[in-house]
């Protein structure tokens, strides 16, 4: 019978980790702040709806810079403005109807403090009466230009006409659709945000209809 061995372990040497080889740290079980509760997505700064506006009134900053920075240099390099033979734009008129459409932005100011404070007379009221003042100016700007054109000024009457019909159409247009809008949200106030959106699409350009006048 053979006798019986044991064969006992041999020690291993530590294995040591070249310098600079180190494991990350392990992450904590329950996030580090003590909450069980799943972690909240992140909220954004401005929805989707004032986003696009926000792109679309930077797009319409950009088109009437554009257009009124051509008027001025033709103006400007123009020797005589308005050109001989061609009639003298109505200023005073385009005062007064620029004044109201400044008014009529002011209606709107307080037809949105009616909406904040749920006053439902005084939002109806007033986008009531910005309607009422902002449809005043398209027929008087249409007036203007009734005149204009017979007394000989049309967009083919050199760059005075065409810069002037231009700008003004242009403004007209954003007026157009800003009371279309606005017919929209006076038959569906629920949509809070589209009231607001429609308030900053009017209050953009109370003022662009004088820029050529001046």
């Amino acid at each position: 019978m053979s006798p019986l061995t044991i064969d006992t372990p041999v020690e291993q040497p530590p294995r040591t980790r070249p310098p600079g080889d180190r494991l990350p740290p392990r992450p904590p079980v329950d996030e580090g702040d003590g909450d069980d509760s799943p972690a909240q997505p992140p909220r954004p700064l401005l929805d989707n709806v004032r986003l696009a506006m926000l792109f679309f009134l930077s797009a319409e900053t950009m088109l009437f810079g554009a257009f009124v920075s051509g008027f001025f240099v033709l103006r400007l390099a123009a020797p005589q403005w308005p050109p001989p033979l061609q009639p003298r734009l109505p200023v005073i008129v385009t005062g007064l109807n620029t004044f109201v459409l400044m008014t009529s932005s002011a209606a709107l100011i307080a037809a949105m403090a009616g909406f904040r404070r749920r006053d439902r007379t005084a939002l109806v009221r007033g986008l009531a009466l910005t309607g009422a003042l902002g449809t005043l100016f398209l027929a008087v700007q249409g007036y203007e230009w009734a005149r204009l054109i017979s007394y000989g000024l049309h967009v083919t009457s050199g760059a005075y006409g065409a810069t002037f019909y231009t700008l003004i159409g242009l403004h007209a247009a954003h007026v157009i659709g800003a009371l279309v809008w606005l017919l929209a949200n006076l038959t569906r106030m629920c949509m809070s945000s589209s009231i607001s959106m429609c308030s900053k699409s009017w209050l953009t350009w109370p003022t662009s209809s004088r820029k050529h006048g001046s």
